[in-house]
């Protein structure tokens, strides 16, 4: 079955910026098919100084919801009229419901992460050590998600200092029973054994188009998980290393779908068939 443009057929779409890499509108349409749904999804490059003006024109357009990503997690809380209370705990929004011309962020990367971690990694954070690369949305939604599920310290590494420290502070309020703690990304690198992290959770973008972590060494960690947000066809350099070293370690792939199936009841008020985004996701 292929999707049939009508007069009438609702969108939903994704913004950010690139957009071209995203995987979103592959299983996000796989599921409308499946279901008979007249819905498309589609993606929208939306340069960071357009966020405001694209926004409005969604609105103007009727659109029916939309999923947000990088750069714009952050950047698009003040443009909405409502916030779901998870969300605005983690300070960034990765998906947008238009009700009767009004916009309502919702956060669904949080839990996302968690089933991933369980059906990928067979991965239970209570009581464990973990590390987090990168400062921005993602990193927020990772850390929300694995203090709520009860871990006991969480190490936050990225290559600007500052903002790990002023994550760290943020966070360290709103969760007193958890270790969170920040570290300069080259220190952390050059001596992770030294860490005895149980998992390793890469928010950053670093991993896209080839990109990979200077003076990475995973010597001695092989117990240790690793959870790349990153995917793409080929696996990431980090995950190579990882798995070079003994360690499991899979792609955001799994995060993406999960995600991805949350976003999709919000939108329409029902399940995606379960299974259907993922198996699209490798498929492609």
């Amino acid at each position: 079955m292929t999707i049939v443009i009508r007069g009438n057929t609702a969108v939903l779409g994704i913004i950010g910026y690139p957009i071209s890499h995203s995987m979103s509108p592959v299983m996000q349409n796989a599921a409308l098919t499946a279901l008979g749904i007249n819905a498309v999804f589609v993606p929208f490059a939306v340069a960071p100084e357009q966020l405001a003006l694209a926004v409005h024109g969604l609105i103007a357009l009727g659109v029916h919801g939309f999923n947000v990503t990088v750069p714009h997690k952050e950047a698009i809380l003040p443009l909405l009229d409502e916030i779901d209370a998870s969300a605005a705990l983690i300070g960034a929004v990765n998906t947008v419901k238009s009700a009767g011309g009004r916009l309502i962020g919702y956060n669904t990367d949080a839990p996302g992460l968690l089933a991933s971690l369980a059906s990928d990694l067979d991965f239970s954070p209570l009581g464990k050590r973990v590390i987090i690369i990168g400062a921005g949305g993602a990193a927020r939604a990772a850390i929300v998600a694995l203090a709520r599920a009860g871990v006991q310290t969480i190490l936050i590494a990225n290559r600007n200092r500052l903002r790990a420290k002023v994550l760290s502070a943020e966070f360290k309020e709103s969760f007193p029973a958890v270790d969170i703690v920040s570290i300069d990304l080259a220190t952390l690198l050059a001596s992770i054994a030294d860490h005895a992290a149980d998992l390793l959770v890469n928010t950053s973008s670093i991993g896209l188009n080839g990109t990979a972590f200077a003076g990475l060494d995973l010597h001695g960690v092989g117990g240790m998980r690793v959870y790349d947000m990153v995917y793409g066809t080929e696996p990431t350099t980090l995950i190579k290393t990882a798995l070079a070293a003994g360690c499991r370690a899979v792609n955001g792939h799994g995060m993406l779908a999960a995600q991805g199936e949350l976003a999709f009841r919000i939108w329409l008020g029902q399940d995606a068939p379960k299974g259907l985004m993922k198996q699209t996701l490798l498929q492609d």
